[in-house]
Order: C-alpha cells, then structure tokens, then sequence
C-alpha cells in the first residue's frame, strides 16, 4: 500500500457530497457529517493514520471537482466540514484507544503488585507491557512532597530520561499509591540507579527505596514490599539518604523478626530511663547520636548542639539508671540494639 492510500471503503460517499454541494451549495446534512465521524473512526481502528485519510480524501476531491466556478466556496466548505467530521471522529476512536490502553495498563499493574492473577497469565500479559516475568526484576519506589499519578508531569519527566538513556529496554514506570514505581531487569541496576538520580530531581528532594532482585513472576509484588518496607523503616529511624536499599538495611528486619523479644529487650534495657527527669527521650537521643557518631563525644555533642561536659553526664547518668556503660565495649551492642529496637518499636511512644 502506498504511503497515502486508502481503500474505497473510507470514501463511500464523499464524490456524491461533492457533486450534491456543487449544484445546491448546501452544506452537509447532519447524517452525512455522521458517516463521516464514523468512517473516521473505523480508519483509527483499522491503523490508518490521519494523514493518509486527510490525504485521501483531498486526492478524490481533486478528481471529483466539479467544474462550475460558482461552486467552489461551497465545494471548499464542504471539504473542510467532511475533513473536519473525519478528524473529529478519527481522534474520539483514539482517545477512546487511550483511556482503554490505560485501563489495561493500570489493571495490569494493579494484579501485578498485589499478586492477584494467575501467574502464568500474568506473564502473558506482562509481555505486552515490555517485561518478561520469567526473568529477574527489582522494584524502586520514589516518594516525595506531593502525591504523583500516571499523568503527573513529574513522571512524564522522569520517563523521557530513562527513555533517552535507555532507549527501549524491559522497563516498567508508573505510579503506586501516590509515589512513583520502576520495575526494571534485576540484572541492570544501572537503570533503577539512574530513576533514583531523576526521581529524587524532579520530586525536590524525595526519598528512593530500591529493592532487592527477585526470580519468578512473583518477584515483582516481593521486591515492591521490600522497597515499601525500606521506605517506612526510613521514616522510622529517620534515616535520611536519598537512595535506600533494602539490601543494606536487612538487619532491622531481623531485629524485628521476634518483635515480643525485642520490646524485652528494650524494656529491660532502657526502661529505667523512664525516671529521668524529664522522661527518657532526651537520653535515648544522647545515645543515638553517640552511636551513630561512632561513639565520640565531641561529635555527638555537636550533633546535639550540646558542650561535651554536658554530653559526658548524660552518659553518665544512663549508666547510672541502666546499669550498662555505654563506652564499655561489652554494654554498648546491647545499648545500641535496644535503641534500634525502640525506634523501630516506637517507643516511648507507644507502650511496649
């Protein structure tokens, strides 16, 4: 088929319009302007572009041009109102084309992270979309400010430069409960690595959570938990990094495998610090930062906006309610476990 041709099909009437309209300079009638609409529409179904229809119908006008001088303002209007008809009737046949694109697109991904299908239909579907479920996949999820949806800005943002970087590899972007989502190879985390540098750009300092390869057609919803996990665990230890991998961080889970265990242990080893005055925050945040400053005082002090005296009696004071010495080597692992514990527990927020 030539670039511009199209079956007769698609010009059924059209020479009779014109011949009409060069003898009565009528326009078109309603029902003509909806046949029109309507063969448009069957040429968006059909695959042929628009172009070809204008086209199309410009080269039978060409042929059919009456010969009468007099008509051809009104030919020239009826041109116009049957392009016009056809183009308004090709782009509803698209838009239509769109919305039911996205449907299957968002169902998919829907019963993709929520395990909800049949796995191996699942993998047929996913094939549609660029992923083979038989591979390896890993999941980064990115939060920020605001709440993104498919047609944010943001995404179609981030989405032009993984295109542009990556061309058409097997990956996957979209939105998830207000944040962003790329499913990509497990192989290749120099694609997850490049949405983190984007994601974290265009959300003005958002928080990206990556997680861990997983096989099988299940391994995308296991990967998606863990970055999810990842990004809560971030907000309850306050970690601030702007890429976070679960991979990194596997030992708070573990510490929260046997939770009963752990709330012991953080009520054993940091309970008495509920008869400080003024409650036990204040010395729980002494020892978090002279952990996380790998245990110097002059550092904790500054990261506490405090004199290293002043630090140095706080430390004091909790080995004198707990017992444990958190400069003693053989105190300070319990310490610093039963700290994590009760940030992860939320206590003394919540009672244990």
């Amino acid at each position: 088929m030539a670039e511009y041709e199209i079956p007769e099909h698609y010009l059924a009437g059209y020479a009779q319009i014109l011949a009409d309209v060069s003898v009565t300079g009528r326009r078109l009638t309603r029902d003509e302007l909806t046949s029109r609409r309507g063969l448009g529409e069957q040429a968006a179904e059909a695959g042929f572009g628009l172009r070809a229809l204008v086209s199309g119908h410009l080269a039978a006008t060409r042929v059919a041009w009456p010969h009468s001088p007099a008509s051809v303002d009104s030919v020239l209007a009826a041109v116009q109102q049957a392009v016009d008809a056809l183009a308004e009737g090709y782009e509803r046949a698209q838009r239509l084309a769109v919305r039911q694109e996205e449907a299957a697109r968002r169902e998919f991904i829907d019963d993709l992270l929520y395990g909800r299908s049949d796995l191996g239909r699942l993998a047929e579907r996913a094939e549609r979309f660029g992923l083979r479920l038989s591979h390896a996949h890993a999941v980064a999820v990115a939060q920020g400010p605001a709440a993104y949806d498919e047609g944010d800005a943001v995404l179609r943002r981030v989405e032009r430069s993984l295109i542009a970087r990556f061309s058409d590899r097997s990956i996957l972007l979209t939105t998830k409960g207000g944040r962003m989502l790329c499913i990509a190879p497990g192989d290749q985390d120099e694609i997850l690595l490049h949405f983190a540098k984007q994601a974290y750009a265009a959300t003005d300092g958002g928080q990206v959570a990556i997680g861990r390869p997983q096989p099988g057609p299940g391994g995308v919803v296991q990967s998606y938990e863990e970055a999810l996990n990842t990004l809560d665990l971030a907000d309850r230890m306050e970690l601030d990094s702007p890429v976070l991998r679960a991979a990194d961080l596997l030992v708070y889970p573990v510490l929260t495998r046997d939770r009963q265990a752990m709330a012991d242990l953080v009520h054993s080893a940091l309970g008495p610090l509920t008869t400080a005055r003024g409650g036990p925050q204040p010395l729980l945040d002494t020892l978090t930062a002279y952990f996380n400053s790998g245990c110097i005082a002059a550092e904790a002090a500054r990261r506490l906006s405090l004199s290293v005296r002043a630090l140095t009696y706080r430390l004091e004071r909790i080995h004198q309610l707990t017992g444990a010495n958190p400069a003693d080597p053989d105190h300070r692992y319990m310490l610093q476990t039963a700290v994590i514990g009760a940030r992860l527990l939320d206590w003394p927020a919540k009672t244990l």
